[in-house]
């Protein structure tokens, strides 16, 4: 259930609004009002999740509002004017809805917002859950705590693998094969024989070969790995 707030100067428009959540099963009203600083304690007290945000509005702007609830819940903007369109987008609001707002659109929207806040939940249970593994390393009898975290990427070396953090690699006795058994599937990826990556590290594709962050060593995109990737990029390519 997505928790919402609705910010507007004008009652009917608040109502119109309170209408469109009232129909929307997975919506919850926890509150609306005309004054915008009220709403700003609202935001900071309660478990907000979104925002139907006016933008000109009497003591304090909807622009202002986004910025000073700094990024607390996310904003749908309702507005009678368009001109404001573009600095909104600048301050990653959702979705931005000219009155009248039919129903469709204001459907749409949600979906836009729906989708952010589950991605960003989904990432709040990744950094909350154990994120390290143990390993073995060349040194007999010798475990190391290896953060995944801080991992650029990680290579295959016959009957081992070098984890390079920090530019630096650790041996460890395994295989990737094995290795990867163990690595959360959300974060890394195996993308070709000899090498696993961090899928948020990956800052661009050139040819058949990725570019991490950080890293300058070449790392190769294998023909029988590349469906698995390009999977997970199309859910974020703008075409």
């Amino acid at each position: 259930m997505i928790r919402c707030l609705i910010v507007d100067d004008e009652q009917h428009a608040i109502d119109i609004i309170k209408h469109y959540i009232g129909q929307t099963s997975y919506l919850e009203l926890v509150s609306s009002t005309t004054n915008p600083v009220e709403a700003l304690q609202t935001v900071v007290t309660q478990n907000i999740d979104l925002v139907f945000l006016d933008i000109q509005m009497p003591e304090l702007s909807g622009i202002d509002f986004i910025k000073a609830i700094n990024g607390k819940a996310k904003v749908i903007l309702t507005t009678a004017y368009s001109e404001f369109a573009i600095e909104g987008f600048e301050l990653a609001v959702v979705d931005y809805l000219l009155k009248p707002v039919r129903f469709p659109r204001f459907l749409t929207a949600v979906q836009k917002a729906v989708k952010i806040i589950s991605e960003k939940t989904v990432d709040t249970e990744i950094k909350n859950e154990e994120n390290y593994i143990f390993v073995k390393t060349e040194s007999k009898g010798k475990l190391l705590k290896i953060n995944l975290d801080d991992i650029e990427y990680i290579e295959g070396m016959k009957n081992y693998v070098a984890i390079y953090i920090g530019g630096k690699k650790t041996m460890v006795y395994t295989n990737l094969k094995d290795l990867v058994h163990h690595l959360p599937a959300r974060q890394f990826l195996r993308v070709h024989k000899s090498f696993i990556i961090p899928i948020n590290q990956i800052t661009g594709i050139e040819g058949n070969r990725i570019v991490l962050k950080n890293v300058t060593a070449e790392i190769l995109i294998g023909e029988s790995y590349k469906d698995d990737l390009m999977e997970i990029i199309k859910h974020r390519m703008i075409s």
